[in-house]
């Protein structure tokens, strides 16, 4: 463990927000069935590299990258209609955790604020936490909403709002992501990053303050439940 690693896992943030798709839900590969079905559904097929392309977009983003990258910018409503269609169907269907998200999850929301922050549709993160029983342990979901002003990532808003809403400052929340678009946004937004899952290969991944297999790496989980771990916002004595 490096210095960097060991500072982060001996500091105690006063809220913690997690990224939703591919960080507690394993909804990577009904993203990625879904572009596919949708490509196909239009005679098409995805370029190469197109799946590491489109990770941590949000969908609307993934639609028109979907036309612009077969160059079919006509397509770019029908792509994206069809790209929400199949993946709220597959996602249904098929609800997963990713391994470790709910025991830590657990072990956090009885200590300090919770928050997700996604670049999904709000129904698609309530329904995926509902279905998978961890939606009470949050107290607020932000998703990309025109109407408030609030943009998709990598711009930092669902992070900023977040961290607000929590009624902590940015930079003493810890965002928890598994994308190099969502560790853009929450580093943009002032907080301090864990990533998890298989690290990103270049520099992208530096963004993170630190990188980690999987939610249930037993650090992680040593660190969740430590007397002198997490513990939220301290008032005076």
């Amino acid at each position: 463990m490096s210095a960097t690693d060991d500072h982060l896992l001996n500091w105690s943030p006063e809220a913690v927000v997690f990224d939703c798709d591919g960080t507690l839900m394993d909804s990577e590969r009904h993203w990625q069935e879904a572009r596919s079905r949708a490509f196909r559904e239009h005679g098409l097929q995805p370029p190469p590299g197109f799946a590491e392309q489109a990770l941590g977009l949000h969908y609307e983003d993934c639609g028109r990258l979907m036309a612009q990258s077969v160059h079919k910018p006509e397509l770019i409503e029908d792509l994206t209609a069809a790209l929400l269609d199949h993946f709220l169907a597959l996602v249904t269907e098929e609800p997963v955790t990713m391994p470790g998200a709910a025991r830590l999850v657990r072990l956090l929301s009885g200590r300090l604020p919770l928050a997700v922050a996604s670049n999904c549709p709000r129904v698609v993160v309530e329904g995926s936490l509902e279905r998978a029983g961890l939606s009470a342990h949050f107290r607020y979901i932000v998703v990309p909403d025109p109407g408030d002003r609030v943009r998709p990532k990598p711009h930092p808003d669902v992070y900023a709002v977040a961290a607000r809403l929590c009624g902590v400052p940015p930079h003493r929340a810890l965002a928890v992501e598994d994308s190099l678009t969502g560790v853009e946004a929450a580093r943009r937004a002032g907080l301090r990053v864990l990533g998890v899952g298989p690290q990103p290969p270049g520099d992208g991944a530096t963004g993170a303050d630190l990188w980690l297999p999987a939610l249930d790496a037993p650090e992680l989980l040593a660190w969740a439940q430590a007397p002198d771990g997490p513990r939220g916002r301290q008032e005076p004595g």
